[in-house]
């Protein structure tokens, strides 16, 4: 948990279906990791007052004194700013580029996007890029099979694994191009 030098809170979110018990074993093994504090939380349920204890103890953590860690210093390569990721974060071994991932890392240094910050895209059911792995697995090899760059948002961002990426939307919405025509009755401009 100190990975970054801030104070860490874990938000643990509570359902119905979950014990007392349970919910004091989560808040204890977070806190034994290093959390600063583990606060239940239900406002998925409750709205924004189930959320005030969490937002108390973040308030808390943000008055302690602390000095925020960069995970890596922008010179560093792609490539390492990539694997240091992967390893001190995901817990992998390694990291294995694909051939086009290597050639478009380097392009993007050549072309100047060497110090952007990385943003990786990977499967958010697990560590790792494989959705079956799951908990806290270590020692697996970090597949990335290509890597794109953001160049007006300012980051790189590698695909791990069997990623889809979401298409960006368009400078002007579809919207403007559906229309009815009133004597058919039919929709114009969907497709």
């Amino acid at each position: 948990s100190g990975l970054f030098g801030i104070p860490v809170i874990v938000a643990i979110n509570a359902f119905t279906s979950d014990t007392p018990r349970e919910l004091e074993l989560v808040k204890q093994m977070a806190k034994n990791a290093g959390a600063f504090d583990a606060v239940v939380a239900t406002h998925h349920a409750d709205g924004g007052f189930g959320a005030k204890e969490l937002g108390e103890a973040v308030v808390r953590a943000c008055s302690k004194s602390s000095q925020l860690k960069l995970l890596y210093e922008d010179s560093l390569p792609l490539r390492e700013k990539i694997l240091t990721i992967a390893t001190k974060v995901y817990g992998a071994a390694d990291v294995k580029f694909s051939d086009l991932a290597n050639q478009k890392l380097q392009t993007y240094e050549r072309l100047g996007y060497g110090k952007m910050p990385i943003c990786m895209a990977k499967t958010p059911l697990s560590l790792s890029h494989d959705p079956l792995l799951k908990g806290v697995p270590t020692g697996f090899t970090l597949p990335v099979n290509d890597v794109r760059v953001s160049v007006g948002a300012g980051f790189v961002y590698p695909l791990c694994g069997d990623i889809m990426t979401i298409p960006g939307l368009p400078t002007r919405p579809g919207f403007y191009d559906i229309d009815l025509d009133t004597e058919t009755g039919r929709v114009i401009g969907l497709f």
